[in-house]
């Protein structure tokens, strides 16, 4: 199982969360949890192809939030683009 923490600043709100829920209904396979008090988002993935850093950066690109990954990024999700790390 692969863990990524994502930081979305703004993800706290009410509508984004809404929003959040509906990106990841194309997920059905990613479970995600959101810690709304530090706007961190949770994912845990249990194979590599069910979700890669591209459209990870996609689902929070949809809502209009900047997703920044916690940590490093872990090799089976990289798509050979960068990221700042936090």
């Amino acid at each position: 199982m692969i863990e990524v923490e994502i930081y979305a600043p703004g993800v706290r709100t009410e509508a984004a969360m809404m929003q959040l829920r509906n990106q990841m209904d194309h997920f059905p396979r990613v479970r995600y949890k959101v810690d709304a008090r530090h706007d961190i988002v949770y994912f845990e993935i249990d194979r590599p192809g069910d979700i890669n850093q591209q459209e990870i950066h996609q689902i929070f690109d949809a809502i209009d939030l900047v997703p920044r990954f916690v940590g490093q990024i872990p090799e089976e999700l990289r798509t050979g683009q960068t990221t700042k790390l936090v």
